[in-house]
């Protein structure tokens, strides 16, 4: 993927800041996106420390027109997009029979809509040099449920959908559409849970411990990589044996 040019959302802190940084060590000129500049100028200095190229975009992944304009900024000052890392997201938790329709709202338009908004706009330029990479972050809650987080859970649902849906479309152009599903990883998502909630967790992963943004950025990798070129429409899931 040398001098290829990813665009990666939410990617300031936690598992998209673990993506930038593996995906500029693996070569791609990286734009890294979300709302706070302070944390994004920090991940573009450490990505520039490894003699990297770094592209600090703000985005509000809730506005059509902030998604337009900072893709649309990027392609023009930084180069074609040939990965997407569909990565932001956003809880409002709460049991379903008392959820707000706001939070509902506000849920499914950061983590589902705006991914599909991002993929609309990134998809011609890779249609017209007939190699692309769109890699979506979904989650395991996407796939096994999880109760007090309908509006979550129903979004990560949702990209598995647009992965399958996308990578049938596209398959004929030499565009790779994945989804991750990474389970319980130390993220500020995560850090406020209990350590007694945390134990209970460890009690269902197989692999006994809690992942780390690196063992997710490790498989979008991959799958941006020329090596992935085969693999489409697949969710492959990064959870420690958490769900099977």
């Amino acid at each position: 993927m040398t001098n290829r040019t990813a665009f990666i959302t939410g990617a300031s802190r936690g598992i998209g800041r673990a993506c930038a940084l593996a995906l500029a060590d693996a070569g791609a000129r990286v734009a890294i996106a979300a709302r706070n500049s302070a944390q994004l100028e920090e991940v573009a200095s450490v990505i520039r420390l490894q003699g990297r190229e770094a592209f600090p975009v703000s985005i509000d992944m809730t506005s059509a027109d902030s998604i337009r304009e900072a893709l649309g900024k990027t392609a023009k000052d930084f180069g074609p997009i040939a990965i997407l890392v569909n990565n932001a997201g956003i809880t409002k938790d709460g049991l379903a029979i008392r959820m707000k329709r706001d939070d509902w709202d506000t849920v499914l338009a950061t983590n589902l809509t705006g991914a599909f908004l991002a993929c609309q706009l990134v998809l011609q330029n890779m249609m017209r040099e007939r190699w692309g990479r769109i890699i979506n972050i979904s989650s395991v809650v996407g796939e096994m449920g999880n109760p007090g987080q309908a509006n979550y859970v129903a979004s990560k649902a949702g990209l598995i959908g647009l992965t399958k849906a996308l990578a049938q479309e596209m398959g004929s152009r030499n565009i790779t559409v994945n989804a991750i599903t990474p389970g319980f990883v130390e993220t500020g998502m995560t850090a406020n849970l209990s350590q007694d909630l945390k134990d209970k967790m460890l009690e269902h992963i197989p692999l006994k411990r809690i992942g780390k943004p690196e063992d997710v950025a490790a498989a979008v990798r991959f799958l941006a990589s020329e090596e992935a070129g085969y693999i489409t429409g697949h969710v492959l899931s990064v959870n420690g044996g958490l769900y099977m």
